[in-house]
């Protein structure tokens, strides 16, 4: 009898099926640098190359278009950096590009993140008409000093109006994302962020603690945070805030009313394909007839990315056997729901007894359901998350 484990050095694979495929586009360009962010995000100078860069973002992804397998985008995601600096009419083009070479399913999310500045604002009804159907707007806090301190350029009354702006946009499917545990911030205070997001109704709520990274200011000249005790308390009676509220939470740091959750997150917590375009974006494919995955990643500095034609991509690797198991359950899991257990060997093609003994040691810890048809945590599993994954990298 073969002992089936994730740890062995030889597993027992499954066939490879094509998942759902999204976009993410990366613009790179920020009024200035915040203090906290680690992303791929430079201050813009007095003129942004917008048009050339749309015209590189167009010439990559007909590179790219070998990647999709014949499947239709189910999602497009317009990260940053600040992707509200561009005009509607750059980002119609990148989205009529998409839709001319790749395709759309008939009920695509079509999400843009946008910053609070009177500038941005008025450009939501140019997103509007040419296929934006979603904002994700950083609000970050409605408190002024506490913006100060993250380096945001917007005040509390902006971050209101813009969420005024994208409604009479004809926006009803809108995200707000919002920061606690920031420097100098009180329970009181934290909560009263949540309750004046609340009040103004998004169709969605992420709400997540700030962290210190590395390659920060903020890593580099430590702000002084509030208390264990502290961040605590406003975690817990912040999602009894939310739940009170009917906002039904289903990952992580994600609240949504009604069940309108974020079509192109959850894809990636599925661990479904993306693909990546734009300086420093990052894209994960599924190849069934190699029977491998791969991850791409782009040139990340704007002058360096623009200087390219041919070829985009500063590294493109297989994610192992090994790290496979690892790199599906720090997706799937951070889903209040998990994911259908067919789902693992789907998408990893690896068999799930591969796992079965770390899931049942799971199960008999009270940290994952034990539910046949699912792989999920249970409330003390998402607590302890990653203790759980702890489990999947031995």
């Amino acid at each position: 009898m073969v002992r089936c484990d994730v740890r062995m050095a030889v597993m027992i694979t499954a066939h490879l099926f094509l998942p759902p495929l999204s976009l993410y586009v990366h613009i790179p360009w920020c009024v200035r640098k915040c203090p906290y962010c680690d992303f791929n995000s430079h201050a813009a100078g007095d003129e942004l190359p917008e048009e050339e860069y749309v015209q590189a973002l167009i010439r990559e992804l007909e590179i790219e278009l070998p990647y999709t397998q014949d499947r239709q985008l189910t999602s497009i995601f317009f990260g940053g950096g600040t992707p509200s600096l561009f005009s509607a009419e750059s980002i119609g083009r990148i989205i009529q590009a998409a839709r001319r070479r790749i395709g759309f399913q008939e009920d695509i999310e079509i999400t843009l993140e946008a910053n609070p500045g009177t500038f941005e604002q008025e450009k939501f009804t140019g997103y509007r008409s040419v296929g934006v159907n979603r904002l994700s707007i950083g609000i970050q806090s409605f408190n002024d000093l506490h913006l100060q301190k993250l380096g945001r350029i917007h005040s509390g009354e902006n971050a209101i109006a813009a969420v005024i702006m994208a409604r009479q946009a004809g926006f009803d499917n809108f995200n707000l994302d919002l920061m606690h545990g920031l420097p100098g911030q009180t329970e009181a205070e934290a909560l009263a962020d949540l309750q004046q997001a609340i009040d103004l109704a998004p169709s969605h709520i992420s709400w997540y603690q700030l962290t210190i990274e590395p390659n920060t200011e903020f890593y580099r000249r430590p702000p002084e945070l509030p208390e264990e005790n502290i961040l605590d308390n406003i975690q817990e009676e912040g999602q009894e805030l939310l739940q009170k509220n009917n906002y039904f939470q289903y990952e992580i740091s994600a609240f949504c009313l009604d069940y309108k959750q974020s079509k192109h997150n959850k894809n990636y917590w599925q661990f479904g394909d993306y693909l990546g375009i734009g300086a420093g974006a990052h894209g994960k494919i599924t190849l069934p007839d190699e029977q491998r995955i791969i991850r791409t990643t782009k040139t990340r500095f704007p002058a360096d990315y623009l200087q390219r034609e041919n070829s985009y991509t500063a590294s493109c690797k297989n994610i192992s056997k090994e790290e496979l198991p690892l790199e599906f359950m720090m997706n799937a899991l951070r889903l209040n729901d998990g994911v259908k257990r067919e789902f693992f060997s789907e998408r990893t093609g690896i068999q799930y007894c591969n796992i079965k003994n770390i899931c049942d040691k799971l199960v008999g810890m009270s940290l994952l359901e034990n539910n046949p048809d699912r792989i999920c945590t249970t409330p003390k599993g998402h607590q302890f998350l990653n203790s759980v994954l702890g489990l999947f990298s031995e």
